[in-house]
């Protein structure tokens, strides 16, 4: 008896669930077509007998009428700016070594004081940039600090090709480096001067920060406005960051040696790193620094032309200004820079200075220490010429002087 009041329990308990099922399923499909109704009535025809075949908002070339005026500003300026610079960024994938550390054990300790002949402990590392092409047959522009120590140098082009570079020349100082690649008729840019650079106007940050990590070689984007210009940064280790650009277009890993462009296409500077608020952070916070499109230009023919940059000699030595040689030069203030002696046969001979001269001004810039002077001449070259304003005996003089290539250094 038990069994069969058991055996009608789960046949009632089936037929239920199946019931629920299926009114489940079709009570949906009902709900469905009420709602979806109204849709299908808007979406009719003129003539009200056919609902028209949907388009997909996908669907390229096809733009709702209501949506073309937005369509047509969609097209903005710095999609056209895009679209022209993009392809001449390229990925920049070098290997160096580097050391690695590890903990200290007994025989390291043994090793370090009786074996320092020993190679080191070192290891291989991808490190990843950017970069900017800069002639059909194959010059492209990046950082110092991207190509650094590279043993091997890979440029990953936007159309998914791969090509060897060599690096032809360094310029540390300013933190440039000309790379070449075996191309031809490649896609590029030229390092053309802006008319004006507006603080306020649109920046767009063109790079490549991911290399193989994504599988895609496609740059970035990153848009932002000039923030502020001619930053001037002290020396970090022999580079001078001077007149920079600051944007607050993201610039992340990886984008070193991309370009900044402005809304009309044109290479204003070339990204070089970014203020991270803390040691700990490496991602973008809003204030990133590139060089000037002129610097860059500058180097990038002096680097294709001579394959380094030529040290330039002015033939001075200089002393900074303290209270002892004020008094004795009787000058009644601390700033400039004490001539101790000049070079024979050297620009600044040929200019008319001596020793005793107290240089204050090299073109606009004043001169205070010798890093104000090393700081100007980032921007000249040998052959380039400037005004340099001095004090000799009370009286304000001014000279040019032309610069040449260093004659202990060629």
């Amino acid at each position: 008896m038990r069994t069969h009041n058991a055996g009608t329990v789960a046949l009632y308990l089936l037929i239920l669930t199946s019931g629920l099922i299926l009114g489940a399923i079709f009570g949906g499909t009902f709900i469905r077509r009420i709602y979806r109704r109204p849709f299908v009535e808007a979406s009719a025809t003129q003539d009200g007998d056919r609902p028209s075949q949907a388009v997909p908002r996908s669907a390229p070339g096809r733009v709702f009428p209501k949506d073309k005026k937005l369509a047509t500003t969609r097209q903005n300026a710095i999609v056209t700016a895009t679209r022209e610079v993009a392809p001449c960024v390229v990925g920049i994938v070098v290997t160096q070594l580097q050391y690695s550390r590890k903990r200290m054990r007994y025989y390291d300790l043994w090793d370090y004081f009786f074996a320092p002949e020993i190679v080191p402990n070192l290891r291989e590392v991808e490190k990843l940039g950017s970069g900017i092409v800069i002639s059909s047959d194959g010059l492209i522009l990046t950082n110092n600090h991207v190509v650094e120590g590279a043993r091997t140098l890979f440029v990953n082009f936007s159309d998914g090709s791969e090509m060897q570079g060599k690096i032809t020349g360094v310029d540390p100082q300013t933190d440039l480096a000309l790379i070449k690649v075996d191309g031809k008729n490649l896609k590029h840019v030229e390092l053309t001067t802006p008319e004006h650079l507006y603080i306020g106007e649109w920046a767009i940050a063109i790079g490549n920060p991911f290399g193989y990590f994504i599988n895609d070689v496609h740059p970035t984007v990153t848009v932002g406005v000039v923030s502020a210009i001619e930053r001037n940064f002290p020396p970090n280790e022999g580079v001078f960051y001077q007149r920079m650009i600051q944007t607050d277009a993201a610039i992340n890993p990886g984008n070193s040696g991309g370009p900044l462009v402005n809304a009309l296409g044109q290479v204003i500077g070339i990204n070089a790193f970014i203020h991270t608020g803390s040691k700990q952070s490496k991602g973008s916070v809003g204030i990133g620094f590139a060089i000037p499109v002129n610097r860059a230009r500058r180097v990038m023919e002096e680097l294709a032309g001579y394959g380094r940059r030529r040290p330039v000699w002015t033939g001075l030595v200089l002393q900074n200004m303290n209270i002892q040689l004020a008094q004795t030069l009787g000058y009644d203030k601390l700033t400039g820079m004490v001539v101790t002696s000049v070079m024979q046969n050297s620009p600044a001979e040929s200019a008319g200075l001596q020793a005793g001269d107290i240089i204050t001004q090299l073109g606009r810039r004043k001169i205070n220490s010798s890093a104000d002077l090393e700081g100007f001449l980032v921007d000249y070259f040998a052959g380039d010429s400037f005004k340099i304003v001095y004090v000799r005996k009370g009286q304000t003089r001014s000279a040019r002087l032309k610069l040449s290539e260093h004659p202990g250094k060629r």
